[in-house]
């Protein structure tokens, strides 16, 4: 099916750009991997300028709907794509920033999305992903006192076992969730009294929640990643001031 384009209203333009895009993808006539027309003849068919086109192609970048590549060529202008982990964590992390959310309401909200994931990790994971888990750990443990990349594992970890679940909704914004914290967590870390002895006490909680997936016991390491969690990250909770909106 070929998109058909019709001129939109010129206020707002740029919004009702983007609604006139939304309702080709609603419709099917847009899918994933299909290229927009060229810059020019899709803002003539739109009847807008090309600078509110622009506008609205940037916002569809940004929330991880579209990838425009510049230059000549078959790579050459923008194509919708499906890349929502990195977009919702951008938001996430500016909307967390701005005091629209407390660092608590995201403890609450891995809680919640980490309990459901790893019990039901616990029914479904295949044994490729137990496999991936503990290559996982496995570098945790030789990242040393390399606290960046024992931060970017231990996200792929928990990303992994959410991915594994079955649900990639979960699984996104599990990946949101926890880019919306990374530099907290890593400040965290970094602040460790006696990181190495910290990394080894996490390191054997990993271990254990994945124990307990391939045991089948996803209640108990429901209970255990609450515990895994509100143990490290509650204590960014605490060393966080309350940040009051508009400050």
């Amino acid at each position: 099916m070929t998109a058909q384009w019709r001129p939109v209203r010129q206020s707002r333009t740029h919004e009702l750009v983007l609604e006139s895009i939304e309702r080709q993808v609603l419709a099917g006539e847009l899918k994933a991997g299909d290229r927009l027309p060229p810059e020019r003849e899709l803002a003539l068919e739109l009847g807008v300028s090309r600078s509110a086109l622009r506008e609205a192609l940037r916002v569809l970048e940004t929330i991880g709907a579209l990838v425009a590549n510049v230059g000549r060529g078959p790579d050459a202008g923008a194509r919708i794509v499906r890349n929502p982990d990195d977009a919702l964590g951008r938001v996430l992390r500016l909307h967390l920033a701005l005091g629209s959310y407390g660092v608590d309401d995201v403890l609450e909200a891995r809680v919640v999305l980490e309990r459901s994931s790893f019990e039901a990790a616990s029914r479904s994971a295949s044994e490729e992903d137990l496999a991936e888990a503990e290559a996982l750990l496995a570098q945790m443990r030789d990242a040393g006192a390399d606290v960046v990349t024992y931060n970017d594992l231990d996200t792929a970890f928990h990303v992994l076992i959410a991915r594994s679940s079955g649900n990639p909704l979960v699984s996104t914004l599990t990946s949101a969730v926890r880019e919306s914290v990374r530099a907290l967590i890593l400040e965290a870390e970094e602040a460790a009294e006696d990181w190495p002895a910290t990394a080894d006490r996490l390191h054997d909680e990993h271990v254990e929640l994945l124990r307990l997936l391939r045991a089948g016991e996803g209640a108990a390491a429901a209970d255990l990643v609450e515990r895994h969690i509100r143990g490290f990250h509650g204590a960014v909770v605490g060393r966080r001031q309350p940040v009051t909106p508009g400050e």
